[in-house]
């Protein structure tokens, strides 16, 4: 799984000519691993001319040893959007930093309407640490962390995105206040279960995708796209088809032109399999 189109250029009896694929809670089942039927469909795909590229939230430090694992060589669109990586070459070639100053005062209006958040930020960069400031909660997991002590620390470097939490908000009520209240000076949105996040204004998987693709000389219009959550409805915006796991946030599954099997049950290889047929 190369994530580069086939040999001969052509696009052979595959209907796209790009497929992307969220990650977590799509491409990834939870044990973060890819199932074999999912590396053949996908493999079977990029040989008739398709190309895959990896599209997630994960900034590059937490997305290198799963493409790596996989032998994907290709670009990937990481951060939301923010970077664009070639893991082939193990560098990147794009990579959008958050407005420190815009952050500081988004949180400040939206701590203003509920009250202290608990905070979290990923640092720019290939080897960008992810700080956890007092309180987040942070996913049980192999990916690493580093807590700080002082939330004040997270500024003292450029940033991809900042995460918050609230202590008694569900994730949909803290993104559309944090929305409602922030969303002319940063981007928000929800990427998984306790992961709202603040970004540069403008960014998302969209924009970094649009990116990569015209890097590959392929447009919209040829491309299918796989997700689960609310950080892919842009994806879904840009993508010609956009085919939302069974196991996705209801938001994705209402704009979604089809809703496959969930990620443990090999929904991106159902799909490509009959496209491929």
């Amino acid at each position: 799984m190369t994530g580069t189109t086939g040999s001969d250029g052509s696009t052979g009896s595959f209907p796209y000519k790009l497929i992307a694929t969220d990650l977590d809670g799509t491409l990834l089942r939870s044990d973060e691993t890819v199932s074999r039927r999912t590396r053949e469909a996908l493999t079977a795909a990029c040989a008739a001319g398709a190309a895959h590229i990896v599209v997630t939230g994960r900034a590059v430090p937490w997305t290198r040893h799963i493409l790596d694992d996989l032998g994907y060589e290709g670009l990937a669109v990481c951060g939301q959007g923010a970077q664009v990586y070639d893991a082939g070459e193990h560098r990147l070639l794009t990579s959008v930093t958050l407005d420190r100053q815009l952050a500081g005062l988004a949180l400040a209006k939206i701590e203003a309407e509920v009250g202290p958040l608990l905070l979290a930020a990923s640092r720019d960069g290939l080897d960008g640490d992810v700080l956890v400031g007092p309180g987040y909660r942070v996913q049980d997991g192999p990916l690493p962390v580093v807590p700080i002590k002082d939330a004040g620390d997270l500024w003292s470097a450029p940033l991809n995105k900042v995460y918050v939490q609230h202590p008694t908000l569900s994730d949909d009520e803290l993104a559309a206040v944090a929305t409602q209240v922030a969303g002319g000076l940063v981007g928000v949105t929800m990427a998984g279960a306790g992961i709202v996040e603040l970004l540069p204004l403008g960014l998302s998987k969209a924009t970094g995708l649009s990116l990569a693709a015209r890097r590959l000389g392929v447009k919209a219009a040829d491309t299918i796209a796989f997700g689960d959550m609310p950080n892919d409805l842009p994806l879904f915006a840009w993508a010609a088809r956009g085919v939302a796991m069974s196991n996705a946030h209801d938001a994705l599954k209402a704009i979604a032109d089809e809703v496959t099997s969930s990620n443990e049950e090999d929904g991106i290889a159902v799909v490509l399999e009959r496209l491929l047929a």
